[in-house]
């Protein structure tokens, strides 16, 4: 049994400011230590749950966060940008689940953090009508790989709304939002403990799960976080502006949008 591990690092334990997130200071490296220490957990939690090969994948930033001198050798490590399949790199080599470490909720809510994709850029994603975040999109881009989200931590905000969305999978809150950047969290060595007891159980109950599946052809709608980011946006011919700052586009598959929606992304580094 192949397993992906999914690592973000604004819901690891003990993260709740933009410098955390951020290279360049020592608040940013104590916190990729933690996330590495949780990646390591979910690693450890597949392993004892029967899986037989473990891939890791940073999926914070620019993808290169991970500590590979600290992480557990049985796993090998997806590392760096551009990738045509971002958070869910890897699932393409064929895996029978995933586990989601140390993410977060979707933009505009509550969580600690919160965001969908690029929090300078995206204030709001639509796929066929469905108000999703990273844990959706990317779920829904495994699904039509055949790969079910086994098992996934974050803040309880992030718990709430991907459990509505995903009620099969085994979840662990790592720390409740008391806003945007405040809340109570479980200390790293008790986040690490509950992970590896979720991983291990979810991974040995994967027939539990089910893949989530968004039917094709898939209508994707999105709120800019300003005029100038729809203004650049629109260059893209196959983009339809709504009005000031809604766009829509029309997709071939989960996979086509997302890869969409990372250009899309990249693109707004321009307006900075």
């Amino acid at each position: 049994m192949k397993i992906l591990v999914s690592t973000d690092i604004e819901g690891v334990a003990g993260v709740f400011h933009a410098e955390q997130t951020r290279a360049g200071n020592g608040e940013y490296e104590r916190a990729r230590a933690w996330m590495t220490g949780e990646a390591n957990a979910a690693i450890e939690g597949a392993f004892a749950g029967g899986a037989a090969e473990v891939l890791v994948n940073d999926s914070h930033g620019g993808f290169r966060n991970l500590l590979p001198d600290q992480l557990d050798p049985r796993a090998r490590l997806v590392l760096g940008k551009p990738r045509y399949l971002g958070m869910m790199a890897g699932v393409e080599a064929g895996v029978d689940g995933v586990l989601m470490i140390g993410y977060h909720g979707r933009a505009q809510s509550r969580g600690v953090l919160a965001h969908t994709i690029n929090s300078g850029a995206f204030a709001r994603v639509w796929l066929n009508g469905k108000e999703l975040g990273e844990a959706g999109l990317y779920a829904a881009l495994a699904g039509e790989f055949g790969a079910p989200v086994l098992m996934a931590s974050g803040d309880d905000v992030f718990v709430q709304e991907t459990h509505a969305l995903m009620p099969w999978v085994r979840y662990v809150e790592t720390k409740s939002a008391g806003g945007f950047g405040s809340g109570a969290s479980l200390s790293p060595a008790a986040a690490r403990a509950a992970i590896a007891a979720a991983a291990a159980a979810a991974v040995r109950e994967r027939a539990q799960a089910q893949c989530l599946r968004i039917a094709a052809p898939v209508a994707c709608t999105l709120q800019t976080q300003t005029p100038a980011h729809a203004d650049l946006f629109c260059q893209w011919p196959m983009l339809e502006r709504r009005d000031g700052v809604t766009l829509s586009f029309q997709a071939d598959s989960v996979q086509a949008a997302v890869r969409m929606l990372n250009c899309l992304s990249a693109m707004s580094f321009m307006l900075k």
